[in-house]
């Protein structure tokens, strides 16, 4: 089972070299993708009472594109993901651009995970619609599909139309992976109707509460005659809870749970950067070569 571990948004700095250092790090203890969270602009977390355990003054939030394109020029292994790009804030063509081009460096590394966000105050800095969001999101993916797989383009639909456009260069992988987060039933049928993936909300849900919303998603591909194997399935361990003991009982959880993908996330473990964050991926990936994944 893929194992991968996440760029923490947590008291990161400013230092380039602390930042190179945390990536090569993970190729080098041999994990296999890298995710990188996204935000583009942070409302008051004063509002956002719920948010707080997860966001905070000390949250960093690189551009995404940006980071992970340097990630392309300073790996040779990883995949790289999206965890998730908040999709309906962006313009798609746009979007297809970065990630074809973000494939084509990294020689078809990526991985798109979206999800249609929490943050509407960022919608509105952005000049993106809320209200339609997860309607717009499903038309988008059918864009950044036909985007990445014909030279030439013409589609007229509800929020896009291109006349016969196209992109240059192409993405290497035609398509590029799609993975859909989030939980509610709405983003369940779309992950059933078009989703190569579910990147499941682990601040949400954890292996033992997830299982209801895995069996809906099975149900939902059995009716549009998918096989649920074809699907992927990603979750995070928080590596701020407990130990080694502790985080595999979480990873064998998700792994009964259906998990196909897990990830280390070592946001909020108030650790030093880089450092701290290494020594911890390290430990997990110690403890997880004894598991049988």
């Amino acid at each position: 089972m893929p194992i991968g571990a996440a760029f923490p948004p947590i008291d990161t700095g400013s230092d380039p070299g602390a930042v190179r250092a945390f990536i090569q790090a993970v190729e080098d203890l041999g994990y296999d993708h890298l995710v990188v969270f996204d935000h583009v602009m942070h409302p008051d977390m004063g509002t956002r009472p719920t948010r707080k355990r997860v966001y905070g003054p000390a949250s960093v939030f690189r551009e995404i594109f940006v980071l992970l394109g340097y990630a392309a020029a300073i790996t040779s292994r990883l995949e790289l993901v999206t965890g998730v790009l908040v999709l309906p804030q962006r313009q798609t063509a746009l979007v297809a651009k970065q990630v074809a081009e973000l494939d084509v460096l990294s020689g078809g590394r990526m991985r798109l995970g979206v999800a249609t966000g929490w943050n509407q105050v960022e919608y509105a800095c952005l000049g993106a619609d809320w209200a339609d969001r997860g309607a717009r999101s499903e038309e988008q993916i059918t864009v950044l599909r036909e985007l990445w797989t014909k030279e030439l383009v013409t589609f007229n639909g509800r929020w896009h139309t291109i006349p016969n456009a196209g992109l240059n260069p192409m993405p290497v992988q035609r398509p590029i992976p799609i993975w859909i987060g989030g939980g509610a039933d709405a983003v369940l049928q779309r992950i059933a109707q078009i989703g190569d993936g579910w990147y499941v909300n682990a601040n949400r849900y954890g292996p033992d509460t997830v299982k209801p919303q895995v069996e809906k998603l099975h149900a939902y591909l059995a009716e549009v005659g998918r096989d649920p194997v074809s699907v992927g399935m990603e979750a995070w361990v928080l590596l701020k809870d407990g130990g080694p003991d502790d985080w595999m009982t979480e990873t064998r959880g998700w792994i009964d749970a259906g998990t196909t993908h897990v990830t280390a996330n070592t946001n909020g473990t108030d650790a030093e950067f880089p450092d701290g964050h290494i020594e911890l991926l390290k430990r997990y990936k110690e403890a997880a070569s004894e598991l049988t994944l």
